[in-house]
């Protein structure tokens, strides 16, 4: 649905996007990551056909990001990066402009958002919060039930109630069968919701990643404290990676498999476990500098 081949956009060194492909698929939640400046928000204005690229070519649902665009963004939900509104409009006179120019009649799954996201449209646009705002995005972008989005930190400013009925919709969207690529600093919400991840540094990318192997690749640490000295040599004979120590408190680091780890454990006098689970956002930011390193 969504395909990037080989796309340059340069504005210097190491500004804006290199040789950029990648493909989204009909139906899956599509995560796009990485710093401020990456690149991410440069991609995606020339997937709507606000910019042309320097080479490469860019299609949406088989046609052309440039030359077709005005047929894309019929059946396009988007969300941008940085929201500029009529600032003179309220809420409401700017969701009926949207309205008009779609041609929609149905205003049952305006209405629904608006309750779901608990959203006041009467206010003047430039006297709401920035999470009114946001909002007010998202109803506008998700309100004509289009077959593709594309989102740029489309929870910016939300609150994290608003957050997890973002995500819900999200989910819903997908069990819709719809497309969905969307651009997020936020982990928790990439890790609720993508299928696959794509991580970009300087306008390259660094990794596409499925976001379910991802996060079986975590590593665990494991905090156990042992009754005595001789289980501590135990361990560190056995191979454990023990990342710290304090008296017989241990933090263990175990990726993979645990039931080796477990069984080595049950040979030990064993006085309490817990576990740190490694949050997606960590295991990325592992990656970003292994293939950092590489790139340098």
């Amino acid at each position: 649905m969504i395909e990037v081949v080989d796309i340059t956009k340069s504005y210097g060194p190491k500004r804006g996007v290199f040789n950029l492909s990648f493909s989204v698929e009909k139906g899956e939640v599509f995560g796009f990551l990485g710093p401020n400046g990456a690149g991410k928000t440069t991609t995606i204005r020339q997937l709507l056909g606000f910019i042309h690229p320097d080479k490469g070519e860019a299609f949406v649902d088989g046609l052309r990001v440039f030359e077709d665009a005005h047929v894309i963004q019929q059946d396009l939900g988007y969300i941008a990066g940085e929201i500029a509104f009529f600032d003179h409009m309220r809420g409401k006179e700017f969701l009926d402009f949207q309205a008009r120019m779609r041609n929609l009649k149905d205003f049952s799954r305006r209405d629904e958002l608006i309750e779901r996201f608990e959203f006041n449209p009467r206010p003047l646009i430039r006297k709401m919060s920035k999470g009114m705002k946001q909002k007010l995005a998202i109803v506008a972008a998700f309100m004509h039930d289009p077959s593709i989005y594309i989102l740029d930190e489309p929870t910016s400013g939300l609150d994290p109630l608003m957050q997890g009925r973002f995500v819900e919709l999200i989910h819903n969207e997908k069990k819709r069968g719809k497309t969905i690529l969307m651009s997020s600093h936020n982990f928790g919400e990439v890790e609720r919701t993508c299928d696959r991840a794509l991580i970009i540094k300087h306008g390259e990318k660094m990794a596409l990643e499925n976001v379910k192997a991802l996060k079986e690749k975590q590593r665990r640490i494991y905090l156990v404290s042992l009754e005595n000295d001789k289980d501590i040599q135990k361990l560190e004979t056995d191979g454990l990676e023990i990342v710290a120590q304090r008296d017989n408190d241990l933090e263990i680091s175990v990726s993979g498999d645990i039931n080796g780890f477990l069984d080595k454990l049950a040979q030990c006098r064993v006085k309490s476990l817990d576990v740190k689970h490694q949050s997606l956002e960590e295991i990325f930011m592992d990656y970003y500098r292994e293939e950092g390193e590489k790139h340098e």
